[in-house]
């Protein structure tokens, strides 16, 4: 193609793109001067005008403007009918090329004459479209076929067109920052010239039809997970001339055709789309290009689709083919954690921390498909949204609504996504087109969840189930032995389990996956979830305040906590809380049905326990607190100390335990690549309430993982859990360096704060906080985050890397063996209420002051912990200075978590509390 061709082909794209643009901007002012009634009429002219224009420039163009064409054709869903209309012409309708150029072409390629090869050669073509055309023939063996042949210097057409319009997306890019579409024109540049080879387009086309399992006769018994589908059999094939099975179809624009032989035209999409659901998650292979002159339906009975077409196709690697089912399934469940680990995977970086407005966009691409009528009103609901979102944006940004604009969330978009999301949109195009409604999560999700559902799970089919860690002692060698049987059983989803003896670490195990749709390894450092264990943690930095002077534990609370004074609740003082007897356990309980997303709220749960009701008088009755106690605690804890929860919680046993990164009460972002996802075990949790089914996917929700609720959303690894006890257990000293042989090394995670905006209490105006630890020394402050944050992963090249330098270099920490993190000598009678704390607690209650406390045989109390629900627990025995922590993902009546420990105790010779492991959970 000469420069001057080069050149006209560019004019005449800016010429008509000027004069489209010009006549609309007159139609505007227009507007204003018309009549009301009359403007609809004004506008509908002006849109049948201008895609007359649009479609007479990309007939003469041909190339690859008549790809965009025949894509923006199948978009009902989001294009005006006046340009749907006349651009399904573009499908198969185009001028034809001239026989002699087609002859020409096919005796070229095969070195034959047409006589040769064909016993009769049908001079009108079936089809016209952007690359080739296509005409029934006859073989000289009497075989019917349809021969498709490549125009005659595409290929020169379509390299400079993709040229072209690189050059636009460049310089809209430049224009507007937010509509950055390089990504998808350098995906397209790539696999455009494999379409341009039918040698390739052939051995698709095999490939496809084996992966399917295309029969000619009818399956009735194929499962709702495979696709029943017809792909015609590839004859004979050159680089320009593909020779194909001749199979009589309907189009799926003719709809007076479809409507006479009877064809269920909701059945076809719906199968279509299954097709492509096992094309993407199954096989990972799928044609990429599946716009409605791409499909045939069968015309004897039962009707099936015809696909057709396998030119511009995707190949996808086994780890991207998971992150696009997690992703999807993660879509389904609402689940804003493991979408944002599918992002990480596949590559897809966002520059802002706003998994809500990703897991919006995600939703859109699987929503369920509409009318053409219904889409529009739809996009303009997703217009609205997107305006409000540019609003939350701006907020986020603290910048000016014209910086915005020009902000392009998006910080890396892989190739592998940009076919698969054109594929999406070209199947919601269809089925609008179509006028059916496809319901996508339906569909789809057997195939999804058949790709996550192959990932071995269980011990038998992985060998690496078991995190490869040296083994630290016998002990442990015999537990590894017990999880494989446990898991081979499926009991175990992941798990950790970490144990100390006389301040050393004897166990530090993972095993098994993230989650569900996770097949990433439980490794050592991975966050669990750990419901009502939290408990123990918010307790001990009570116990940690009153241990520096800051509250006692005989205090009322509305001493410290003025705004906690009122209807009943001056008597209230801070033992009661601990020990639950404060008369508050329904505190909030109402909301769990009404709103339980306001959990996330700290200062407005904060006020409304503050304007609580206790229902018996303090200190009388033993009720379990199972959600109130964690904001008693925060709101006490916040008062009497002057500073937010998280800094205590940091101050207090964080820094000094060297546990950075791997305990936290409420994540902050950038940890997602290590949450465990919970889910139930169904066969354990059969007959249990209804919203304890539904937890697992109400606490996997990213904005219940970030919220700091004290009672019940612990994220730890075990290793810190049981660290955090192992302190305990030892009057509060701080054990050796965790095993010099886990990895990665614990505490190497940079710790990111992620602190609740808090007022200065009237208790602590005027007031100078003197509570002195090694910690306090590091100002917290310096590394939070700020302005906005990506998500990658934590050890690439990013702000979070950077972040975690910085951290690792500011944070303080004990020094040497004799570190304590409480100094009272007494402290663990203040954690069992005995002794001189023995009248501050119910003497037969199995709580303590915030902890749940053990007895031996002989009635002696022995240790304590806190157990959580699901099966995560964690507990110390004082005499034998021992600590274990177990974590889970797959929540049960915690079975399986009381034979780790019976196993553990038993071999170490320590009693079990209570004589009964059941007594942990």
């Amino acid at each position: 193609m000469g420069w001057g061709n080069i050149y006209r082909r560019r004019m005449k794209v800016f010429s008509v793109a000027l004069v489209i643009y010009l006549d609309y901007k007159a139609v505007q002012q227009r507007e204003k001067w018309t009549n009301k009634s009359k403007r609809a009429a004004l506008w509908e002219k002006a849109h049948e005008r201008n895609a007359k224009r649009v479609l007479s420039l990309i007939i003469k163009l041909e190339g690859l403007w008549v790809k965009l064409g025949q894509y923006l054709s199948t978009r009902a869903d989001v294009l005006l009918e006046a340009y749907i209309s006349l651009l399904k012409q573009l499908q198969d309708s185009l001028p034809p090329r001239p026989l002699k150029e087609v002859c020409q072409t096919i005796q070229k390629e095969f070195g034959k004459s047409m006589d040769d090869l064909f016993a009769d050669f049908v001079e009108e073509p079936l089809a016209t479209a952007s690359i080739a055309q296509v005409h029934r023939a006859t073989l000289i063996n009497g075989q019917e076929v349809v021969v498709k042949v490549q125009h005659e210097g595409i290929k020169a057409i379509i390299l400079e067109d993709l040229k072209n319009a690189k050059s636009i997306v460049d310089w809209i890019a430049w224009a507007e920052p937010q509509f950055d579409f390089n990504p998808m024109i350098d995906e397209w540049c790539k696999e455009a010239q494999k379409e341009l080879d039918f040698n390739h387009e052939a051995e698709n086309t095999r490939t496809v039809s084996r992966n399917l399992g295309c029969k000619k006769s009818h399956d009735e018994n194929k499962s709702s997970n495979h696709a029943n589908v017809l792909i015609p059999e590839v004859i004979q094939s050159t680089k320009s001339v593909l020779i194909l099975e001749y199979m009589d179809g309907i189009r799926l624009n003719d709809s007076a055709s479809l409507e006479a032989f009877g064809v269920d035209k909701q059945k076809i999409v719906e199968e279509i789309t299954r097709a492509y659901a096992q094309q993407i998650y199954v096989d990972g292979f799928f044609n990429g290009d599946p716009h409605p002159g791409n499909f045939l339906v069968s015309k004897e009975a039962p009707h099936r689709p015809i696909l057709l077409d396998f030119g511009l196709t995707k190949k996808l690697s086994s780890s991207v083919k998971q992150a696009l089912a997690k992703m999807f399934l993660a879509s389904a469940k609402g689940d804003h954690v493991a979408l944002l680990s599918a992002f990480s995977e596949m590559g897809l970086k966002l520059r802002l921390d706003m998994p809500e407005q990703a897991m919006e966009v995600v939703t859109l691409f699987f929503r369920s498909s509409t009318s053409a009528i219904e889409a529009h009103q739809t996009m303009k609901s997703l217009a609205e949204q997107r305006d409000r979102n540019m609003k939350v944006t701006q907020e986020k940004m603290q910048r000016k609504q014209k910086e915005v604009k020009r902000f392009n969330p998006v910080d890396a978009f892989p190739g592998d996504i940009v076919i698969f999301t054109r594929v999406l949109n070209l199947l919601r195009g269809l089925s609008s087109t179509m006028n059916v409604r496809i319901v996508y999560l339906d569909i789809m999700r057997p195939f999804a969840e058949s790709v996550i559902g192959n990932i071995n799970k269980r011990p038998a089919e992985n060998a690496q189930w078991i995190y490869n860690t040296p083994v630290h002692s016998d002990v442990e060698a015999k537990l590894r032995q017990l999880l494989v049987e446990l898991g081979n059983n499926e009991k175990i989803l992941g798990i950790q389990v970490c144990a100390y003896k006389d301040g050393e670490v004897i166990i530090d195990t993972a095993a098994g996956v993230l989650g569900r749709y996770d097949p990433h390894p439980v490794q050592p450092d991975t966050l669990f979830s750990v419901f009502s264990a939290t408990k123990g943690i918010t307790a001990g930095m009570l116990h940690w305040l009153a241990d520096n002077g800051k509250l006692k534990l005989e205090e009322n609370v509305a001493n410290i906590w003025p705004e906690f004074r009122g209807n009943g609740k001056e008597h209230i003082k801070v033992h009661h809380v601990l020990n639950h007897t404060s008369g508050l356990h329904n505190a909030l309980d109402d909301l769990r049905a009404e709103n339980p997303l306001i959990f996330c709220e700290w200062d407005e749960c904060l006020k409304l326990i503050e304007a609580s009701i206790p229902e018996t008088e303090p200190g009388k009755q033993h009720m379990y607190h199972y959600l109130s106690l964690g904001w008693l605690c925060g709101g006490i804890i916040e008062h009497a100390s002057g500073k937010k929860f998280q800094e205590i919680l940091e101050e207090a046993f964080i820094h000094p335990l060297r546990i950075e990164g791997e305990l936290y009460i409420g994540i902050p972002p950038g940890v997602e690549s290590r949450l465990a996802s919970l889910m139930l075990d169904t066969d354990d949790l059969n007959n249990v309430p209804a919203f304890v089914t539904s937890l697992p996917d109400f606490f996997n929700m990213r904005n219940i993982r970030r919220a700091i609720i004290p009672a019940a959303n612990g994220h730890c690894s075990a290793r810190a859990l049981a660290r955090y006890y192992a302190a305990l257990a030892d009057g509060g000293v701080v054990p050796p360096p965790h095993s010099s042989v886990s990895n990665p090394p614990l505490g190497s995670h940079p710790h990111i704060p992620n602190f609740p905006t808090k007022k200065t209490h009237k208790r602590e105006k005027g007031k100078q906080t003197n509570v002195v630890d090694a910690a306090s020394k590091n100002k917290t402050n310096d590394c939070r985050e700020i302005g906005y944050t990506r998500f990658v992963d934590e050890g690439s090249n990013s702000s979070s890397s950077t972040s975690k330098t910085d951290c690792s270099a500011n944070r303080d920490g004990p020094k040497n063996k004799n570190s304590k993190i409480f100094s009272n000598p007494r402290i663990h009678d203040a954690f069992m209420g005995v002794g001189e704390y023995g009248n501050l607690s119910l003497a037969d209650g199995i709580f303590g002051l915030g902890f749940r406390r053990f007895k031996s045989k002989d009635g002696h109390f022995t240790g304590f912990g806190h157990p959580g629900m699901g099966g995560s627990t964690a507990f110390c025995d004082i005499k034998n200075r021992f600590a274990i922590a177990v974590t889970v993902n797959k929540m049960s009546f915690g079975g399986m978590t009381a034979k780790i420990c019976e196993l553990v105790c038993s071999e170490l010779n320590i009693p079990l509390p209570g004589g009964d492991a059941k007594n942990l959970l």
